[in-house]
């Protein structure tokens, strides 16, 4: 889509009519505020914020989840080339199992929107409000299956936070990393029942605490 008044992507994926009511209010930069991670085992939480360029909108957009993986990391090129600004920003395990999931989720976005150059005057983010962030902000519920600027982050957050997790395999072989991510499919969970966690689980959360207990 390279026309803001648009209003629908080609592919009828996401809408850009929550940035385009800012943008007629006034609002020169929007950025879309989205995290991945929150329901894995081991690994970062991983939040991204994105400023569309409204004259070039990447066709496609949509919630990371609904895409497969080459469309994925198309528009994660996409997106980094068209963008006014876009910034990723991770919270590690450790640090996830001292402050909550949901405290964490909130740190990193707080972390990419402060790295956002230009800074943004209007905030679109998935679900939470965040109140550490004085700037403007909107909570939007499936936000990334409804706006293009989240859809937006939640692409780069994905693409981004899946790459440093296949990273592990070499080093922290036997889990599966390199396809499962850091969630809980049936080959993480062998891995754990043979291995015990690793320095990137996360010991707080149900399923390893489970597997866990049988190494202590």
């Amino acid at each position: 889509m390279n026309s803001a008044a648009a209003g629908i992507n080609a592919e009828c994926l996401c809408s850009d009519a929550f940035e385009r009511e800012a943008w007629q209010s006034g609002v020169r930069r929007v950025a879309g505020v989205d995290e991945v991670g929150r329901g894995a085992l081991a690994g970062p939480v991983v939040a991204a914020a994105v400023i569309l360029n409204p004259d070039h909108i990447p066709d496609g957009l949509n919630d990371s989840k609904k895409l497969t993986r080459p469309e994925r990391e198309r528009l994660d090129v996409e997106i980094r080339a068209s963008a006014q600004a876009y910034a990723i920003a991770r919270v590690e395990a450790d640090e996830i199992d001292h402050i909550n999931i949901l405290e964490a989720t909130k740190k990193a976005m707080e972390r990419a929107i402060a790295c956002l150059t230009p800074s943004p005057d209007y905030l679109l983010i998935d679900a939470l409000m965040l109140k550490g962030i004085e700037i403007p902000q909107r909570a939007i519920i499936r936000g990334d299956a409804q706006s293009v600027s989240i859809a937006a982050a939640s692409i780069i957050a994905k693409v981004a936070r899946d790459a440093w997790m296949r990273s592990y395999e070499e080093s922290l072989p036997g889990y599966g990393f390199a396809n499962n991510v850091g969630y809980g499919t049936p080959d993480h969970m062998r891995g754990l029942r043979t291995l015990g966690p690793s320095q990137i689980h996360r010991l707080t959360f149900h399923g390893v605490l489970l597997e866990r207990s049988l190494f202590e």
